[in-house]
């Protein structure tokens, strides 16, 4: 049964050092709050899933929260690197960060087989490269119908998947609209979930295009306005490019980094 809770419950709940955790959110709705919360309790050594990480990660990566990180693309949207993901490949600082690379198309098929109970998927990604034969999580073989070599696309099952929404209702239906990435399919991928919303309400009136994940595959619900700021909330506030672009003159050195993360993360609520 979904349970309504204050975001750093949910978080002291549910991620534990260790944990494969997945973040997601595409261009807007990604869940900064939930990462702030995790880098306040001082999570350690976790697997970070995200399908284009962005400066969630970075803050998290640079907070000393990650151990490895499983992606398809990595960067400050629009403005350029993400600079405490490259001094902790590179440098090892604040501690040595193993990458895995995936495509689009690949990291969201493992969420798909995910949420759909398989042990994978079945694609014609990858086909005509080596992928297959070097990673873990892509196999070639032959289609049993027609003979036809395809790739199999291994699941991935986080232990937490933590994503944000316009609103949920009090029976703990999750309401989301505009860009929804894989957001659904993280939650139904992941053995537990957390959403921050911004709004609970009474009753949800629907929208066109959007979605609903019920409350059956949500754990948590944790009401945090303003929580996916940096970026954007469609129909609630806009995205602050200001910030962004800001980011590449904080993240760049590891003492102005620190500065922040201890003035706008550790010390604030």
């Amino acid at each position: 049964m979904v349970e309504h809770f204050e975001l750093s419950q949910a978080v002291s709940k549910y991620v534990q050092d260790g944990n494969t955790v997945a973040l997601e959110g595409f261009t807007h709705l990604i869940p900064f709050a939930a990462g702030h919360e995790i880098i306040r309790q001082g999570r350690r050594d976790l697997t970070l899933v995200r399908m284009t990480p962005d400066l969630i990660y970075d803050q998290m990566i640079g907070a000393g929260c990650v151990r490895k990180l499983l992606f398809s693309w990595g960067g400050n949207p629009g403005v350029g690197s993400l600079w405490r993901f490259r001094d902790a490949v590179e440098n090892g600082w604040p501690a040595p960060l193993e990458i895995e690379e995936h495509s689009h198309a690949g990291l969201a098929n493992r969420y798909a087989a995910g949420a759909s109970g398989m042990p994978f998927t079945v694609t014609k990604s990858y086909l005509g490269t080596t992928l297959g034969e070097i990673a873990e999580h892509a196999a070639f073989l032959d289609c049993p119908f027609t003979g036809q070599k395809v790739t199999a696309i291994a699941a991935v099952n986080p232990d937490v998947g933590i994503v944000h929404a316009q609103r949920a209702d009090r029976a703990g239906n999750v309401h989301i609209w505009g860009i929804s990435g894989v957001l659904k399919e993280v939650v139904l991928a992941s053995r537990r979930s957390i959403v921050t919303v911004e709004e609970v309400v009474d009753e949800l009136d629907r929208r066109p295009g959007d979605i609903v994940i019920p409350a059956m595959a949500v754990d948590a619900i944790c009401e945090a306005p303003g929580g996916a700021h940096p970026s954007y909330v469609q129909d609630y506030y806009e995205r602050d490019n200001a910030f962004y672009r800001k980011w590449l003159e904080i993240s760049k050195e590891r003492d102005s980094f620190m500065e922040w993360l201890t003035e706008s993360v550790l010390e604030a609520r």
